[in-house]
């Protein structure tokens, strides 16, 4: 397939994305959004820009991009790429056939349908226009007692506090700890089949990506043992004192642990119980009181709730500060 045949399928593909749809740039991980296709060029805004956001992008550079993907066999290099130009390959990719490989830093041509960088930035309107449930979470729960105890209490002075209400914030604090950390385990699960290839992916209030860990673990001790000294290395030097052993020894010998052991005491505070009945009660009696409002109280509390909303998105939106473009002359 030539240029053409390419630029009419990149153009109409790029004709059919949806109005809010977003792509990501692999170097800058600058984010944009399409506001024009035409036959010579496409026009982007980016998203993270307050001056000259709009850029237009001309035919001749996508086929420079075009040869220049398709002439390398294992695909084009990104770090190669001139200053500003790497929206080119990042529109490339929404081309059935060209991707983005950011762990290998290429952009390539596949036989077959492939993955671009688009992203969603847009909460879905039919979620974000539901009716609000309560969801059977245990730490929805813990996170509305533990909100009720914040509001009536002046965390702002601990020292002031009488113990038995530093005892409930610290429970109620350690259950949310745990309960959210058991759903944050969920998520990411679900998460790690939906992402792929270090692009983030943005939020509302933030944005995730996939990343990986190197994990070891030391073979078999002879195997290991046997590999450095034929490598010329002495047995001594790679051998240590295994800490299990040295505490079985010490269950048949006369030495004192503090002969064998640096020992550091420190205090701390445990969970010792939790009182699920109380806890049940009381958010019960929350329930009750937040179904209960009614006529002006209720509007009140709606009108809180919704200024409350738009002073977090406020807050959260992601801004990276003013940037300026000047068109680049060299050909991406």
């Amino acid at each position: 397939m030539g240029f053409s045949a390419s630029w009419s399928t990149l153009i109409r593909e790029l004709e059919e994305l949806p109005e809010d749809a977003t792509l990501i740039t692999p170097l800058s991980h600058d984010q944009f959004m399409i506001s024009g296709v035409q036959e010579q060029r496409v026009i982007i805004n980016f998203l993270d820009r307050d001056i000259d956001p709009n850029r237009p992008l001309q035919r001749d550079q996508f086929e420079t991009m075009y040869r220049r993907i398709t002439d390398e066999r294992d695909g084009f290099e990104l770090d190669r790429l001139p200053p500003d130009a790497d929206p080119y390959p990042v529109i490339w990719s929404v081309h059935p056939r060209f991707e983005i490989d950011e762990e290998q830093g290429v952009i390539i041509e596949r036989d077959g349908p492939t993955s671009s960088q688009l992203i969603e930035t847009q909460p879905d309107k039919d979620v974000a226009d539901a009716e609000r449930t309560e969801p059977d979470l245990a730490v929805y729960a813990d996170a509305l007692l533990l909100i009720d105890v914040l509001e009536r209490h002046d965390v702002e002075y601990l020292e002031g506090m009488e113990t038995p209400a530093l005892v409930n914030i610290y429970t109620l604090l350690s259950d949310v700890q745990r309960n959210a950390n058991e759903l944050r385990q969920e998520v990411r699960s679900v998460l790690l089949d939906r992402l792929h290839h270090d692009q983030p992916v943005a939020g509302q209030y933030g944005s995730v990506q996939r990343t990986s860990r190197r994990n070891r673990s030391l073979k078999d001790d002879e195997e290991v043992l046997a590999k450095m000294e034929a490598a010329g290395i002495d047995r001594e030097r790679v051998t240590s004192v295994d800490s299990s052993k040295v505490d079985e020894a010490l269950e048949v010998v006369e030495i004192a642990e503090s002969e064998v052991y640096d020992i550091d005491e420190s205090e701390y505070v445990r969970k010792a119980d939790v009182n699920e009945d109380e806890k049940e009660s009381r958010l019960q009696g929350l329930k009750d009181q937040l179904a209960a409002a009614e006529g002006q109280e209720a509007e009140e509390l709606r009108e809180e709730i919704n200024e409350l909303e738009d002073r977090i998105e406020e807050l959260t939106e992601f801004k990276s500060g003013s940037s300026f473009y000047t068109r680049s002359q060299a050909d991406p």
